[in-house]
């Protein structure tokens, strides 16, 4: 019988119900709404309820630490120069046998290189048997140079004559050996080739030491430009040589092989030459290198380089940049010594980029043609490759036009009598 009736006819017959029986207003309200919910009872006044959870430790070191406001607001002082290149030094080793260190400073930190154009250059170095300074010496500048957008925009410095060096200065990390293996006739034509693949408007050229050859690699490296420019006639070529033992006539030669710019580095002041460079070398006979190269060859830009940081003093900077400026050298790079691995010299200094910036200014008012001075500046450095390529092109439109206008008043300078070229 009770599945007869409708559900809507029951709860009208128990509200009614309820009514009659004298139940709360309340009540029947929350019977007739079949969604309705009765308010929670009232809160006791009794001490148990009014009772809190005790604090945690959490809680108490949340409520005495820094506020929102602490983080946003601008109470404390902007930080000076001096405490921005402050180096920071850390304690590294086991208990018991710690020791200090110093921390490479902020500006001399470069990201790891990744890009594509990295991986692309690799490869085509690999496949041609191509060796480059840029990794043999372990330059931080190469996620630059060879991180480009593509390789035509991109800078590597070829290394000639593989990738062993005779010589053992005290702040390379090229591999050193008295019998390196030799050197690789296909070489020169590898090069030229790769370099006219990738189309650059610019090359940096360099090679290690060969002193066991009797002129010291120089016709190998001559041979290299001369294909070089025979294949990409366009493309200017620099060269860091070394100094060939001495042999001045073997700078004259690669001077003359069609370069456009002549490097060979003192490295460091005269004063510390000996415990730097390997004992074969000498900052006067570098001097003689750099003057041969342009006695040989007046057109050509002649450029070294110099690494601050080794314990050098000012008074024998100027010494250097003097000495230079007596033989007419055109170009200096002042880079910072980075201490390639534990068995190389020790940096002992820093040089902040401020310091860097007095050099190059003092440089440039003693007469040189373009300084590059900065902690990651190296010899071969993008940026001075982009500024010489910039003169090197000026130089040569304007000897194309004073060779044209030399040409046209020869022309104007004559004329045709009874079929004789004579002077006016």
């Amino acid at each position: 019988m009770a599945s007869s009736i409708p559900r809507s006819r029951c709860l009208g017959l128990r509200a009614s119900a309820l009514s009659s029986r004298g139940a709360p207003a309340q009540w029947r309200l929350a019977r007739g709404l079949a969604t309705a919910v009765t308010e929670p009872p009232a809160a006791s006044s009794t001490p148990a309820a009014k009772a809190s959870r005790p604090r945690t430790t959490f809680h108490d070191k949340l409520n005495t630490g820094p506020s929102f406001s602490d983080f946003v607001s601008a109470k404390e002082a902007p930080m000076t120069t001096d405490e921005m290149l402050e180096l920071r030094t850390a304690l590294v080793g086991p208990e018991g046998k710690k020791k200090k260190i110093t921390r490479l400073p902020s500006w001399l930190k470069t990201p790891i290189p990744s890009s594509d154009s990295f991986k692309r250059i690799k490869n085509d170095l690999r496949g041609l048997n191509l060796h480059t300074v840029c990794e043999e010496a372990r330059c931080p500048n190469i996620s630059d140079c060879w991180g480009g957008g593509n390789k035509n925009a991109a800078t590597a410095t070829i290394m000639l004559m593989g990738d062993t060096c005779t010589r053992g200065c005290r702040f390379c990390s090229v591999k050193t050996s008295n019998r390196p293996p030799p050197l690789d006739p296909h070489e020169p034509e590898n090069t030229a080739e790769a370099l006219r693949r990738w189309g650059l408007g610019y090359v940096v050229l360099t090679s290690v030491d060969r002193d066991d050859l009797a002129d010291g690699g120089a016709r190998h490296f001559a041979e290299t430009i001369s294909k070089i420019k025979h294949k990409a006639p366009t493309m200017l070529v620099e060269a860091l040589t070394g100094d060939y033992g001495g042999d001045l006539d073997m700078v004259g030669l690669v001077a003359r092989s069609g370069l456009d710019v002549y490097a060979h580095n003192v490295e460091t002041v005269e004063v510390l030459t000996p415990m730097v460079r390997d004992r074969r070398a000498g900052f006067r006979q570098s001097l003689r290198v750099l003057e041969r190269a342009k006695q040989a060859n007046p057109d050509v830009i002649t450029k070294t380089s110099m690494m601050l940081g080794l314990g050098e003093t000012e008074e024998q900077i100027w010494a250097a940049l003097r000495a230079l400026r007596a033989i007419n050298c055109d170009v200096i790079t002042f880079g910072q010594y980075m201490r390639p691995t534990k068995r190389h010299m020790k940096v002992e200094e820093y040089v902040t980029p401020a310091v860097f910036e007095t050099w190059r200014q003092r440089a440039l008012e003693l007469g040189f043609l373009y300084c590059a001075s900065g902690p990651l500046v190296r010899s071969s450095y993008k940026a001075g490759e982009a500024f010489i390529e910039n003169v090197l092109k000026k130089r040569g439109r304007e000897r194309t036009s004073a060779g044209s206008a030399s040409v046209g008043e020869a022309e104007v300078g004559q004329v045709s009598v009874g079929g004789k070229a004579e002077a006016k």
